[in-house]
């Protein structure tokens, strides 16, 4: 499954470019975001991501869960998104 990094700087129109992307390669992604910023650009680029796949008939469903991950030696919570296809 990819994995997509998003900041609180990442421009959610760009991270929903490659996540389409990725949805039509793969049958599913996997969005993480460290931070209440960034969780909030991460459900931008959902939100238009679907904008992006509904014309090709593809509706999305998104599963939020927490995940603990390492970050400059430092363990961090952060929040991922697995997107996939209905």
């Amino acid at each position: 499954m990819e994995v997509l990094k998003v900041s609180a700087q990442s421009q959610p129109k760009s991270v929903a470019g490659a996540l389409a992307a990725v949805l039509r390669d793969n049958s599913s992604a996997e969005v993480q975001a460290v931070g209440a910023g960034a969780v909030n650009q991460a459900v931008k680029a959902i939100a238009i991501t679907r904008g992006f796949v509904a014309p090709n008939g593809i509706d999305l469903v998104v599963v939020p869960a927490f995940s603990e991950i390492t970050i400059e030696g430092e363990e961090r919570t952060a929040i991922k998104f697995i997107v996939e296809p209905r």
